[in-house]
């Protein structure tokens, strides 16, 4: 009988620049991004079947940065090679092993392959491992920090689009924040708002700006962290005085964050991000912070319909997410992939997609 190799087999791995200007920065409170640098990861199977994956740093990348994150990509990858792609879930622990954690979004675009590779070789939606309990997820989609008069405009915009749910970046200026949501209020009355200060305020400010927009008619949903990442007693004073619900994100980088932010009551909802430290601790965060009560969010960074494709069959598969944050692909000059995409009113449709994460790099073949 002779020897039958295996068609699920990690065969070769390449990782390259995935860069494309935005039509405008993307500017919140800790600083703005005009370009993104990204990174991106091509698995080939041994049938043939490839699989890519994106990661996207948070800080913003010069090309020596890069060049390094490459590297550090490529070196991680090799240990893959072999491997079989069908005990996925040990290969995203190999991944973790060999990739520290602030290289979390290097752990997501390497995990990202993997899994878009197998599901594309078994046939099926990506949605599907990771649970398939729903077939579509709706993104809200953001204001940035911009004037009043800017804001007005991106909110008539949104509100056009059909997105019910707009996000409005603060954490600056308290006046010129308040200023900004109420130009989207006045520019957007049916939209529900919620506000994210990406570690801006102190307990204090977060309060007032609550406090004074409550006071001209606006309540917000949520308020995103609101203060810095290591005051967890601030989060919970602004939930707490202020009576609005409170997103960690950069409060929720690792899995272990989550039962000190429900135990302290610092956040009702956990924001989830791929690329904070890959898929898997993504899904054990995920998993944890349901199971101590607290709401999910799926957010991301600056990231093309490739990482943020993976991100939506993540949560529709997980289901039950209440805030979904995926709309940067608007920010792109250009497009870097086809297939899926954001589509009208916000909205992620994978019941389309057939196999895999059903987004492909432009110049390149599915199979």
């Amino acid at each position: 009988m002779g020897f039958r190799r295996n068609p699920a087999e990690i065969v070769d791995i390449r990782a390259e620049p995935f860069n494309a200007p935005l039509h405008e920065p993307f500017a919140i409170a800790t600083g703005s991004k005009s370009e993104a640098r990204n990174i991106l990861i091509r698995v080939k199977l041994r049938s043939g079947v490839p699989g890519y994956g994106e990661g996207a740093g948070s800080a913003a990348t010069g090309r020596a940065d890069q060049d390094l994150e490459l590297l550090r990509a490529r070196a991680a990858g090799r240990v893959l090679l072999g491997k079989d792609a069908r005990s996925w879930r040990r290969l995203l622990e190999v991944i973790e092993e060999e990739v520290e954690p602030r290289w979390g979004f290097l752990r997501a675009a390497l995990g990202m392959a993997v899994l878009d590779a197998l599901t594309r070789q078994c046939r099926i939606p990506l949605r599907l491992l990771f649970g398939g309990a729903e077939s579509s997820v709706s993104s809200d989609v953001t204001v940035t920090i911009v004037p009043p008069s800017k804001a007005a405009m991106d909110a008539r915009r949104i509100a056009a689009m059909g997105v019910k749910t707009i996000k409005i970046k603060v954490g600056t200026d308290l006046e010129a924040d308040l200023g900004r949501v109420l130009s989207v209020r006045a520019a957007a009355p049916r939209a529900s708002l919620f506000l994210d200060a990406n570690q801006g305020y102190s307990p204090r400010q977060a309060i007032a700006l609550v406090r004074r927009l409550r006071s001209r008619g606006v309540e917000p949903m949520f308020f995103e962290q609101p203060v810095a990442k290591d005051d967890f007693p601030g989060l919970a004073a602004v939930a707490r005085l202020a009576r609005i619900p409170v997103v960690a994100d950069e409060s929720a980088q690792e899995p272990g964050d989550v039962p000190r932010l429900a135990r302290l009551k610092a956040a009702q909802v956990v924001n989830i991000k791929l690329m904070k430290r890959g898929l898997l601790a993504a899904y054990d965060a995920a998993v944890c912070a349901r199971g101590l009560g607290l709401g999910l969010m799926m957010g991301g960074m600056v990231e093309s319909c490739l990482a943020m494709g993976c991100a939506a069959h993540f949560a529709a598969g997980l289901g039950g997410f209440k805030i979904v944050d995926l709309d940067t692909p608007l920010w792109f000059q250009r497009s870097l992939t086809k297939g899926l995409s954001l589509g009208p009113g916000g909205v992620y449709d994978l019941s389309k997609v057939t196999a895999g994460i059903g987004v492909v790099p432009r110049g390149r073949r599915s199979t």
